[in-house]
Order: C-alpha cells, then sequence, then structure tokens
C-alpha cells in the first residue's frame, strides 16, 4: 500500500484492525505480524506528512525551524514510503540538503547561517514580547546557543565525497 492509496482511503490500518475485530479470532502469528507493520508503516507514512506539513509551516513563519522537520519527515517516510521518500530526495528546493545531511552529515554553510539568524530572531521576539523571567530566559538561552553550537558545528557537504554507507565497512564476505 502506498501513501496515494491511504489519501484515496483505500485499505488503511483502521480497516484492517477492524476487519481482525469482525472475524474475533486472534488468527495466525503472521497474521498478527503482518497487521502490526502495516499498522505501523501508515503510521510513519502520517507522522511524515505530519513533519512534512510542519516543515512547510517553518519555511513560511520565522519562529519555526523547517531542515529538523524535513529530516524527520524523509526518516519516516524511508521507514514506510520509499516513493515519498524518493519525492522527498529529489525535490528541488529540498533535496539536495537532505541528501547532504544524509550521505555526509553535511550542513550547507547559507543553513547554517539562516538557522543561526532564525534563532536569534526567534529568541529576540520571545524577550521582547513575552519578557520572560531570568530563569526561563536564561534556558532558552542556553538552549538556543547549544542549537546554534551543534548546527554550526556540522560539516559543510562536499562534492563527490564518499558517502556514509560507502564508507562503512562492508558486512558481506
Amino acid at each position: 500500500m502506498n501513501a496515494a492509496e491511504i489519501l484515496r482511503g483505500r485499505r488503511t490500518c483502521s480497516t484492517a484492525v477492524q476487519k481482525a475485530a469482525e472475524t474475533k479470532s486472534a488468527g495466525p502469528p503472521s497474521t498478527n505480524g503482518k497487521l502490526m507493520d502495516e499498522c505501523k508503516k501508515d503510521g510513519f507514512i502520517a507522522l511524515g506528512c505530519l513533519m512534512l506539513l510542519l516543515a512547510f509551516a517553518g519555511a513560511a513563519l520565522p519562529l519555526m525551524p523547517t531542515t529538523i522537520f524535513l529530516i524527520l519527515a524523509l526518516w519516516f517516510f524511508a521507514r514506510s514510503s520509499p516513493r515519498l521518500e524518493a519525492w522527498l530526495l529529489g525535490h528541488p528546493r529540498f533535496g539536495p540538503t537532505l541528501r547532504a545531511w544524509r550521505e555526509q552529515g553535511a550542513v550547507p554553510f547559507r543553513a547554517k547561517m539562516l538557522a543561526c539568524h532564525g534563532m536569534c530572531i526567534g529568541y529576540t521576539i520571545f524577550v521582547v514580547t513575552l519578557t520572560p523571567g531570568v530563569w526561563l530566559d536564561m534556558s532558552v538561552a542556553l538552549f538556543m546557543i547549544g542549537s546554534a553550537i551543534y548546527v554550526v558545528t556540522r560539516p559543510e557537504p562536499v562534492q563527490g565525497a564518499p558517502s556514509k554507507e560507502s564508507t562503512k565497512p562492508s558486512s558481506h564476505r
């Protein structure tokens, strides 16, 4: 089952659960395992779509991140829908950044700067509009600084560099 079938309302996890309940028998273990796998796959597709919606909202709103939601959407799609995963990796706007992250654990310089600027703007808006107490202000500042340090210390993508998968020792003999 793919995402298009789910969106059109064809056999989904809930209908599979309903059918299992109607039979009033647990069925053989292989059926139960398959049902659980199907429900897990449907759940991952739904979570991937939610992450994608949050990423698109983050692209429009200055206080919400975009990239982390795209990375999470990619993670969920990789475990549930190869078609949606391929679409996201091949996307003209988001694909190159996601491929760099997946293959090299790298973040482009421009993305680093945008992330840090976004955190500064978000923190400024937080402090000015909410006038938080000292402890909340310091906690948020430390979280933002830690996040910025993490983002800035990621390597930048290298063209033609081997991916993580190709540098791992092969388990095949």
